[in-house]
């Protein structure tokens, strides 16, 4: 699961760990993406279900750069990438 987004963040040299989490109250899943240069204190959250077939539906990524209080929500993976993409380079020219 977000595959791009790992090979992205592998790219410009930021570590990651992932975690996956089954609540027991709700139907969807959860998988957590924690990241950064030195210290993990980003991470992306995706909540998301199975079809009756197995496919893996994404019903939600939520983004929190440096512990935000207020995710960032996407729909797409691709979406996420841009803003990601935006917001890294622009940190890293700095």
């Amino acid at each position: 699961m977000l595959k791009r987004t790992k090979q992205y963040l592998r790219s410009i040299n930021y570590d990651y760990d992932k975690t996956y989490i089954r609540p027991l109250m709700v139907p969807d899943s959860v998988y957590v993406l924690k990241f950064g240069k030195d210290h993990r204190n980003n991470r992306v959250v995706v909540k998301y279900s199975h079809t009756w077939t197995g496919r893996v539906k994404i019903n939600e990524i939520a983004l929190r750069l440096h512990k935000q209080k207020h995710p960032r929500i996407f729909k797409h993976e691709a979406d996420m990438l841009k803003y990601l993409n935006k917001r890294l380079t622009r940190k890293a020219a700095d």
